[in-house]
């Protein structure tokens, strides 16, 4: 999947506290044809014993989304 694909709303796992943590997107990542450097995303720190909080994430830190009760990676290069 590429990361302009992603939408509000869908489950990620990212690697911005340092291990592969999951979050949710809480705003569109697209901007006018392009895609956004940075994401406010709703964080699960709790699974690696942290707080929870909303935060700005780079995009080329998300790995994996969520489509279909499946996880999908998420390819950051042009082909």
């Amino acid at each position: 999947m590429k990361p302009i694909e992603l939408k509000k709303g869908d489950t990620i796992k990212h690697t911005h506290l340092g291990v592969e943590t999951s979050g949710i997107i809480m705003e569109s990542p697209k901007q006018g044809k392009g895609l956004k450097k940075t994401l406010l995303v709703n964080v699960k720190g709790s699974e690696v014993g942290l707080f929870d909080e909303c935060g700005s994430i780079y995009t080329k830190q998300i790995t994996k989304v969520l489509k279909n009760n499946t996880w999908e990676l998420v390819y950051h290069y042009e082909v």
